[in-house]
């Protein structure tokens, strides 16, 4: 991901920082911080902040956590200018662009940090000081891990066939039964692998991959499975 990508997105939020305020959907000065729990996540060292991500590396024990805390916390406090899974709806900028490195970071925090005031008119709040750095950093990681436009496209069709068999398969058991429901993780991982962020980040949270995380076999997860490829590949439509 190349800065000027993020220079674009600069450039979109000024451009919507100069429009009449009737058309600024996304001005929310006056909208209450949400508290964010971020029990499932390390307490980081009090005092300075951190400049980088910590939570960037999909390999590190803390990014599924950090990918679900922020998705609440995003949910809560940016979804309703910046627009749900952060695909904007054209007037905030598009944050799954940010790219996901220290020049990114640094955007990122600043604007979350100490919030965004233009004319003496509050577009977006500070959250720093009421959210704190745990909460700042979950929402970075969800937002860099959202899939880039069109990422899913090669997939659909089999996404949508896997679907199919596991409701197929709901009531079955036995060991044939398990082996497939393997098969099914394996192939769901698979794909996860493949699909791209918008951010440049290295790993995508996507369909696939909250499908294949849910997927463990049980009957009670099969279940949470089929949920979630339902709701993830109507929302793509």
């Amino acid at each position: 991901m190349q800065r000027k990508t993020l220079m674009a997105v600069i450039v979109i939020g000024a451009s919507v920082a100069a429009m009449p305020m009737n058309t600024m959907a996304w001005a929310h000065g006056d909208v209450a911080p949400q508290a964010v729990d971020t029990s499932a996540l390390p307490t980081l060292e009090e005092g300075d902040w951190l400049l980088e991500n910590p939570w960037r590396d999909p390999e590190g024990e803390n990014w599924a956590a950090a990918v679900k805390v922020g998705a609440s916390g995003y949910n809560q406090n940016c979804a309703r200018c910046h627009g749900l899974e952060a695909i904007s709806g054209g007037l905030a900028p598009d944050l799954r662009y940010l790219e996901a490195d220290e020049f990114g970071d640094e955007w990122f925090l600043e604007r979350f940090r100490h919030g965004y005031t233009q004319n003496g008119i509050t577009k977006m709040p500070a959250f720093g000081d009421l959210l704190g750095q745990e909460a700042a950093w979950a929402i970075r990681t969800y937002i860099e891990t959202r899939p880039d436009d069109g990422a899913l496209d090669d997939h659909d069709d089999r996404l949508h066939d896997i679907l199919g068999e596991l409701q197929a398969m709901n009531g079955q058991g036995g060991e044939g039964a398990n082996a497939a429901l393997d098969e099914y993780r394996e192939e769901l991982k698979t794909i996860a692998a493949e699909v791209g962020t918008a951010s440049g980040a290295p790993r995508a949270d996507s369909v696939a991959s909250r499908a294949a995380a849910a997927l463990d076999g049980s009957e009670k997860n099969l279940d949470e499975t089929v949920e979630i490829l339902t709701i993830g590949l109507s929302a793509a439509q």
